[in-house]
């Protein structure tokens, strides 16, 4: 569009978001006519650069204290589900990122945690075509020079995404479709890739009759995780007559596990009401998904 063209064109390379804004009330005055394609996009303009911000807590905030509550127009009614993974860049430098939904009432849209000290923290938005729905969980290194990330652009399956730029994605391909009863109706993933000798463990949840949602696991070879190694033919956790009632009935969720010692810990939440822990065997999992 041209009227974005010229907006960006009048800035210099480093702009604050007041410089922005006045450039945006100067060049939409030729074309103040309400509701016209060009006030749209100014207002399409602002708020993107509202939904990329920091924020800086300082050292003597305990962890507990250091809380993210919506600050965006596009954040008004929620944040949720934030998928956190402790990155290796490819020079060895460690970065947690994290991948959340926002919501404004009416929206979703796909955002970007970053820290490097859990004091300091960027919010970015995630861009191109592909960017859809919810669920984006990013791998927690790059796989042949690129990142990857899963994803589920369409309600139902589960898509690998490949990019050269951490923040734009433009393709997809499919690696898993729902299968057995108790996904027929949705799959998705419950958090970033764990990285095993055996493979890429994910984690899935699934949803069946009655909207039960289940926990389940899928693996994912190493050096090409189009390729599916093996999944569970039934879920790892499914709510129990304690699990069931809640905000949101009938569903056990998680968005991450992690391995310690010989043993997978999954936090998981319980109808959106309260949370716990199970743990399961690495090992035999394993197994199972390999057919060993």
């Amino acid at each position: 569009n041209d009227f974005a063209k010229q907006v960006m064109s009048s800035l210099e390379e480093n702009f604050t978001l007041t410089d922005l804004e006045n450039s945006i009330k100067i060049l939409i005055r030729p074309f103040k006519k309400k509701g016209g394609e060009n006030e749209l996009i100014a207002n399409g303009i602002l708020s993107l650069a509202l939904s990329n911000y920091e924020i800086q807590y300082s050292p003597d905030q305990g962890l507990s204290e250091r809380i993210i509550f919506p600050h965006s127009p596009s954040e008004m009614n929620g944040i949720e589900d934030a998928r956190f993974v402790e990155f290796t860049n490819e020079n060895g430098e460690r970065i947690y990122y994290a991948t959340y939904t926002a919501f404004d009432g009416k929206v979703i849209f796909s955002q970007l945690l970053e820290t490097k000290d859990f004091l300091n923290f960027k919010i970015s938005t995630l861009n191109g075509p592909e960017v859809k729905n919810k669920g984006m969980a990013l791998f927690p290194r790059k796989i042949n020079g690129l990142y990857a990330m899963i994803s589920r652009q369409d309600n139902e399956n589960i898509f690998l995404m490949y990019s050269e730029h951490l923040h734009f994605w433009y393709t997809k391909q499919l690696i898993l479709k729902p299968t057995y009863p108790w996904e027929f109706v949705q799959l998705g993933n419950c958090g970033s890739p764990i990285e095993t000798e055996a493979g890429w463990l994910v984690l899935s949840h699934g949803v069946g009759a009655m909207r039960e949602y289940s926990i389940g696991a899928f693996l994912l070879d190493r050096d090409d995780p189009s390729k599916v190694i093996g999944r569970l033919e039934e879920p790892l956790l499914t709510p129990n007559e304690n699990e069931r009632e809640g905000y949101v009935p009938n569903v056990v969720y998680s968005c991450g596990g992690v391995i310690h010692g010989d043993e997978l810990i999954i936090p998981y939440a319980m109808s959106d009401h309260a949370s716990s822990i199970a743990k399961v065997n690495l090992n035999e999992l394993l197994k199972k998904l390999t057919g060993s």
